[in-house]
């Protein structure tokens, strides 16, 4: 541990607890590593603005892996997109609402937005999405978007991707599926892996240097403890007590 420079970690049901809360003093923790010049980073589905809201006061001492991969921000400056073009998604948004009972959500740089028809789903969708514009026609909305992302209120998700999406547009693009309610559609070649390499790239980073938190099924050195006993914070507690900050 004494050669990590810099720790990523997943949101849900890894740095989060399974009521959706941060580990206590979290905050304390980062600004320890910052100090220490090791550079933390969040990675999530969710968009930027959300992240940035959730880290007020740490936001411009971390790195931020949003959307999937689709944005990465350093220190407040974002240092890597991929957008998808409107030639594509507003297909894709028109292939939802004809052929799925899910609700698709443009992920803007500034906003999520999405069909006003959908307006009853605002309170849920707000935890993901801080900045929700509601429009008549999603479809013809243009804007900077760096995932198309379907929500499945009947949490069928996984059939969905199983059966249509991954045949439709798994060639091309990147698609993925969470928690059996989300799909996820990014560029081709578009996650939280390939943002780790480029984030690594950007601060001269390398593979050795790097401790990466998730609950997916992944080849791991080791096992942290579970998100609802603060694995991750008990992680940076031993590399502080490495460094003798704790």
């Amino acid at each position: 541990m004494n050669n990590v420079k810099l720790i990523a970690s997943d949101m849900d049901h890894t740095l989060l607890t399974e009521k959706g809360e941060l580990p206590p003093n979290f905050d304390q923790y980062i600004l320890e590593l910052d100090k220490l010049g090791i550079v933390f980073a969040i990675a999530s589905e969710r968009a930027l603005y959300t992240l940035e809201d959730m880290f007020p006061e740490i936001k411009d001492k971390i790195c931020f892996i949003s959307d999937n991969g689709g944005i990465i921000s350093y220190k407040g400056e974002v240092i890597f997109k991929s957008l998808l073009k409107p030639a594509d998604y507003q297909p894709m948004i028109r292939f939802v609402e004809d052929n799925t009972n899910g609700i698709a959500i443009l992920c803007g740089l500034d906003s999520a937005y999405i069909a006003g028809k959908y307006k009853g789903n605002e309170a849920f969708l707000k935890t993901f999405y801080s900045n929700i514009t509601f429009v008549e026609e999603l479809d013809q909305v243009i804007t900077e978007a760096a995932k198309l992302t379907i929500y499945f209120p009947n949490k069928n998700s996984k059939q969905y991707f199983e059966e249509t999406f991954k045949p439709k547009y798994g060639y091309d693009f990147s698609v993925t599926a969470e928690d059996a309610i989300w799909i996820d559609i990014m560029n081709h070649g578009i996650n939280k892996g390939k943002a780790m390499k480029v984030l690594g790239e950007r601060l001269g980073k390398d593979s050795e240097q790097m401790m990466v938190f998730g609950d997916m099924e992944q080849y791991a050195s080791y096992a942290a403890d579970s998100n609802d006993h603060f694995g991750v914070l008990k992680s940076i507690e031993k590399i502080l007590e490495i460094h003798g900050k704790k």
